[in-house]
């Protein structure tokens, strides 16, 4: 039996399965990368609602391993891209070369066509190429020569940036942004995580001799079960007012978007499988809620001299709305 569209209906036992399938795959990937629990679990919440990631941080703390290891996990094929700025965009799309013995002409797919693909510093790429990427992040398909080819599902983009190192790069514009579901940072481990760290390291990389703990069709099973979880109309309107006061606040100039409303609700749909619920939390929300808006918020310039930040703005209006109180059926 088919079920309804918009009628979010998942049993506990859906549920629960996504649940069981996110908690083997987080306990994989942390067999090769140390004390980024937090990370690995937004990691998962934004393949599981079909979004995209953007990466923000130094070089050397595990980006390109927590992607390679995401792969492993569910044995999905992994391609890396380096973006430069003599990148061009048929280098990650792919293009048409002319066969000479059939005298027509073959497409031979790029890096894009794969199921997890990771642009590292992708804000050293031109526009260009980094528009390149648009299609496949919205549509999951590539448009070579007028004609379309579609991605193998399940389709995900870890894209990643330094903060630190702006010479010679093209910033990432607001509309490009709001396309990744989420932006975090790793950040540097503890000294106990690098001791451990340095431990695992001893012999081969530990993420070299990963196995899959997971099939790509139950990525993408869950990823239909996502959008079946229940969200209380009371969770609908706390999460609403959240991206609404955005849009109000003195200190931006730019709130959250449409866009933005409904990865926080796909988002928050994830995070409550994740841990087993066939129903949203006002919890869940806040969870999420700092890697899914902090990125698509831009602080006026004077708000800026005087130290205010996204995270401050997402974290005050989070303290003034009331957070209802649901309970389980």
């Amino acid at each position: 039996m088919t079920t309804p569209p918009n009628r979010p209906d998942a049993s506990p036992a859906a549920a629960a399965a996504v649940g069981e399938l996110a908690k083997r795959i987080i306990g994989n990937v942390e067999l090769a990368i140390v004390g980024k629990r937090k990370q690995c679990v937004l990691s998962l919440v934004a393949w599981l609602s079909g979004g995209h990631i953007l990466l923000e941080d130094v070089p050397g703390v595990a980006k390109t391993m927590l992607a390679r290891a995401l792969a492993r996990s569910v044995g999905c094929s992994f391609k890396r891209v380096q973006c430069t700025p003599d990148l061009l965009p048929s280098d990650v799309t792919g293009t048409s070369i002319f066969n000479q013995k059939t005298s027509e002409f073959e497409f031979r797919a790029g890096p894009v066509f794969t199921q997890i693909l990771l642009a590292d510093e992708i804000n050293r790429a031109t526009p260009r190429t980094q528009a390149s990427l648009l299609e496949a992040m919205a549509e999951s398909c590539v448009t070579v020569d007028g004609k379309t080819h579609s991605l193998k599902p399940p389709f995900l983009v870890i894209a990643t940036q330094n903060p630190v190192d702006h010479e010679g790069t093209f910033p990432l514009p607001e509309a490009q942004l709001d396309r990744f579901m989420m932006r975090f940072s790793l950040g540097y481990p503890s000294m106990d995580e690098e001791f451990r760290m340095l431990e695992m390291l001893q012999g081969a990389h530990p993420v070299d001799g990963l196995k899959p703990v997971a099939a790509a069709e139950e990525l993408v099973q869950a990823q239909l079960e996502i959008r079946r979880v229940h969200v209380d109309p009371r969770v609908r309107q706390y999460l609403l007012q959240i991206v609404h006061q955005t849009r109000l606040h003195d200190d931006l100039a730019l709130g959250g978007s449409p866009r933005a409303t409904i990865a926080l609700f796909r988002c928050s749909q994830a995070m409550a499988a994740i841990r087993g619920r066939a129903y949203v939390l006002p919890d869940d929300v806040k969870r999420i809620v700092a890697p899914v808006m902090n990125h698509r918020l831009i602080v006026r310039p004077e708000s800026r001299l005087r130290k205010v930040t996204a995270e401050k703005i997402v974290e005050e209006i989070l303290g003034e709305i009331a957070v209802p109180t649901i309970e389980a059926a």
